[in-house]
């Protein structure tokens, strides 16, 4: 075996020459005699910048930050055969996602993401179209319209109420010990998106041979792996066949598809039960019965939406809760600020519900701040040019994949005063706000791609860590200093805290 092993080490280096003279033929076009693109760092034969990008790191916000540091707010990447630019500043964004959002609307073509979203039949994924504008339409006015997340109110507040009890319960057993809010916050988002979406809780379901958390957690592992398919189309997918890939992949797609069969087969149980609120499948299915829709929804549509909400609603809430309660268990001022402001207004009440939240200004500061240091997607997801335009005098050319560097945004200390500080008095004016239209704070995007559960993940979080606060002193553990919480990010979809938040609850307020 040793004597081939110089051969298969050269061999993916022969491969990627041939890839790369093939893309230079097939790929981008434009006219040779304009060379007026952004500027950016040099460029290695065959693989471009793919060295400077790591599809698997969540440290990419980070490095294109730098980089954008030295090259403009506006930068040039070639990534294997996809021209790729990344905006850097509230001034380009504002260019990108307001004055030219049609021309940056579509989404590139990936492996895993085209596979999970039964070929692109989704919100987030889906390209530019027709079917697209229906399912955004859907989302909109049917799905998370205001209506409709006041009727998830009870759900949100039944299971924190449990989750409240819980911890309680867990202090009577024993007092030293601390709570994990990592898996707390992560279990929590789980069973309240699922019962918004599903109508129950899967927490200790199996499907397809794993649990319900490994699904899922492979899911989120997918969606940032590196396929070689996506940057070297062409013969791409012999490595990727090579690394497991394609199988790991359809594996996971069986399971994630049996479980949205089972969801969808007991909705249309006719023995079931009739809920007093429909969840998201009861609306999805009633369209799709009742052709209420111009897209006459077909159960790939529905099935995608699924994925969109059980993939993107989950892990977002949890790490944002983790991310807040790390940043308040660093700065105890401000936890105190804000227990105050909770138990001041609530009293001896014994809960935090959601018209008590909407009172609660240095809360939602603290949120905000959260999400301009932490946004759960600090690269929003990429778009794709649909036609040639030019942004700040360059010009940028049909399918080059666009990444806005969210969290460089927030980072930006011309408009951020100590940008890298956790200040939520930051937002006391109350000028900025993250709906899409203050272009220096994007944690959900802006323009036709704005995240259409934005409301609906912000109650979800405030809520909470309301009742977190209000129920419970949170101390570190003995011998752990204020510096010893470690903010390392975690690679994924998601960007999420490293290691997991241990904190001593001491419950003072609530009785059960």
């Amino acid at each position: 075996m040793s004597m081939f092993l110089p051969f298969l080490l050269a061999l993916p280096l022969l491969f990627l020459v041939f890839l790369s003279l093939k893309n230079i033929k097939k790929g981008y076009e434009k006219p040779r005699n304009n060379k007026n693109l952004p500027p950016g760092p040099p460029k290695l034969p065959f693989i471009g910048n793919l060295h400077q990008f790591s599809t698997t790191s969540s440290l990419n916000h980070r490095r294109l930050h730098q980089l954008s540091m030295r090259y403009g707010p506006l930068m040039s990447l070639q990534l294997g055969s996809k021209p790729t630019v990344v905006i850097s500043s509230a001034r380009i964004a504002r260019e990108v996602l307001k004055t030219h959002d049609l021309e940056f609307a579509s989404r590139p073509s990936f492996v895993c993401q085209q596979k999970l979203s039964y070929g692109g039949h989704d919100i987030a994924f889906a390209p530019y179209g027709e079917c697209w504008r229906e399912l955004r339409k859907i989302c909109i006015t049917e799905l998370f319209n205001t209506k409709r997340v006041q009727s998830f109110r009870c759900i949100r507040e039944d299971e924190i109420f449990q989750l409240i009890k819980s911890i309680s319960g867990q202090l009577a057993a024993s007092s030293s010990t601390p709570v994990n809010l990592t898996d707390v916050a992560l279990a929590l988002s789980n069973n309240i998106i699922c019962r918004i979406a599903f109508g129950k809780t899967f927490q200790h379901e199996s499907c397809y041979k794993c649990s319900f958390s490994q699904l899922l957690k492979e899911a989120q592992a997918l969606f940032v792996s590196f396929a070689f398919a996506d940057y070297f189309p062409s013969l791409g997918w012999v490595f990727d066949i090579l690394s497991g890939l394609p199988r790991r992949l359809e594996r996971n797609f069986q399971g994630l598809d049996l479980f949205y069969s089972q969801v969808i087969e007991e909705h249309l149980d006719p023995k079931r039960p009739k809920p007093q609120e429909e969840d998201i499948a009861d609306v999805l299915l009633r369209m799709h019965k009742d052709h209420s829709s111009s897209l006459h929804l077909k159960m790939e549509h529905i099935k995608a939406l699924f994925m969109n909400i059980f993939i993107a609603g989950t892990d977002t809430t949890a790490a944002t809760v983790v991310w807040a309660m790390s940043e308040l268990a660093k700065k105890p001022i401000a936890m105190k600020k804000v227990q105050d402001e909770l138990r001041s207004l609530v009293g001896n009440k014994g809960h935090i519900d959601e018209d008590d939240v909407n009172q609660l200004h240095y809360l939602k500061y603290v949120v905000k701040e959260t999400l301009r240091l932490h946004p759960p997607t600090p690269l929003l997801l990429p778009r794709e040019t649909i036609n040639h335009c030019k942004i700040d005098g360059y010009d940028i050319y049909p399918k080059t994949q666009v990444f806005v560097n969210g969290w460089a945004i927030g980072m930006e200390p011309e408009i951020w005063k100590n940008p890298e500080e956790f200040i939520p008095e930051r937002f006391i004016d109350g000028s900025v706000d993250f709906k899409g239209q203050h272009f220096e704070f994007i944690p959900f995007g802006s323009g036709r791609r704005i995240c259409p559960g934005m409301h609906v993940g912000v109650a979800t979080v405030e809520l909470i860590l309301a009742n977190l606060l209000y129920s419970f002193n949170w101390e570190l553990p003995d011998g752990m200093k204020n510096e010893d919480i470690h903010m390392d990010e975690l690679p994924g979809i998601t960007v999420k805290k490293k290691t997991p938040l241990l904190l001593l609850a001491i419950n003072t307020y609530n009785e059960f």
